[in-house]
């Protein structure tokens, strides 16, 4: 068992079976042996790569669809230019990037990053330079809020409750012998339809993270973007784990694997717009051609970039990134929709999926 797991298995002994949500949030950031604490995951050499690590035409889209709304809303001066979840700087070093053709705007921005890896905070201040490490979204300045997120709900921590024959019980982790295992406690009062056996998911944290951003855009304006991996109103045991590109046992050797979930973008959506703001929703394909990565990439692949054709295909086609990830927007109500929401139907009514 690796030090965290004995950590883990002293607590379990101690206090009894912990919840999902506590072993995540152990296994992920415990300041010394926690997975983000102490590695660079990304990239071909860690254990998953993504959207930005595999082209720097995903963060220069993106780059540009901030840039849109900025225009569209009047480009405030200054703004709060944002990102939670940051990874290694590579989605806002390309978004600057393709920023610098507007005029004004890189100078209005002032850089704020939510980070809680003391480790990463390292990597992306030496890559972005002049910035501001937040530990909240409650921090952000007061000021209007241009804001992206990729993959960041999916590493939250989530609860996981399983029907039985007698009613929905938490699932559990404790200890078997000297392993780790999962069960179930008590049979509680949640009134909610399934059949014996199935699993439904809860990420406490997501809906006040996001009503706290969408309740500083409605306020001041601006726009948000969340990209990852999820749908609407799903249901099912979608925890896991990954090391090395593969996935594991997410029980086998804490602290040493990326643990993550799907995301469940309905609570999301209704928080964002409970807090005031409109809000879109469609697939990372979808969004992706709106904003003209085909284009880009024939650009890209005519002036010798021989990946960008291969890149642009594993982020929009349906059996690749394209529609298993998912992209929410906020913005203030009455604004301009950004762009890639701005047709009928593109709303949080129905999942893209079907």
């Amino acid at each position: 068992m690796t030090p965290l797991g004995r950590l883990i298995a002293d607590e379990i002994r101690a206090s009894g079976p912990m919840s999902l949500a506590r072993y995540m949030e152990l296994c992920l950031l415990h300041p010394r042996h926690g997975y983000y604490s102490t590695r660079d995951p990304f990239g071909a050499a860690g254990d998953f790569t993504t959207a930005p690590e595999i082209s720097q035409i995903y963060g220069e889209l993106l780059g540009l669809f901030l840039a849109q709304a900025w225009l569209d809303q009047g480009a405030p001066t200054p703004f709060t230019l944002a990102e939670i979840g940051p990874g290694r700087g590579t989605l806002m070093a390309d978004a600057r990037r393709a920023m610098r053709v507007v005029p004004g705007m890189a100078e209005a921005a002032r850089l704020h990053l939510v980070e809680a890896s003391a480790h990463l905070q390292h990597v992306q201040q030496d890559r972005l330079g002049v910035l501001t490490h937040l530990e909240s979204v409650t921090d952000f300045p007061d000021s209007p809020l241009f804001l992206l997120a990729n993959e960041f709900f999916d590493a939250l921590p989530i609860q996981q409750f399983q029907r039985g024959p007698d009613g929905w019980a938490e699932r559990l982790i404790g200890l078997q012998g000297d392993r780790l295992a999962f069960g179930l406690g008590p049979v509680m009062r949640l009134d909610l339809p399934g059949a014996e056996g199935e699993v439904i998911e809860r990420c406490p944290a997501a809906p006040a993270i996001v009503t706290a951003i969408a309740e500083r855009i409605a306020a001041r304006g601006g726009v948000a973007l969340f990209v990852d991996y999820g749908g609407w109103n799903g249901r099912g045991d979608t925890f896991q784990a990954l090391s090395e590109h593969k996935p594991v046992d997410p029980l086998a050797a804490p602290g040493q694997a990326d643990l993550t979930a799907h995301v469940d973008f309905a609570p999301l959506a209704a928080a964002a717009q409970a807090a005031g703001c409109a809000v879109g929703y469609t697939t990372q394909g979808a969004l992706l051609v709106a904003l003209g990565i085909n284009a880009r990439a024939a650009r890209l692949t005519a002036s010798g970039d021989s990946a960008a054709a291969g890149a642009a295909r594993r982020l929009t086609h349906a059996d690749e990134m394209g529609h298993l990830f998912k992209a929410l927007a906020l913005w203030p109500q009455g604004a301009p929709a950004p762009a890639g929401f701005e047709r009928a139907g593109m709303t949080p009514t129905s999942d893209p999926r079907r």
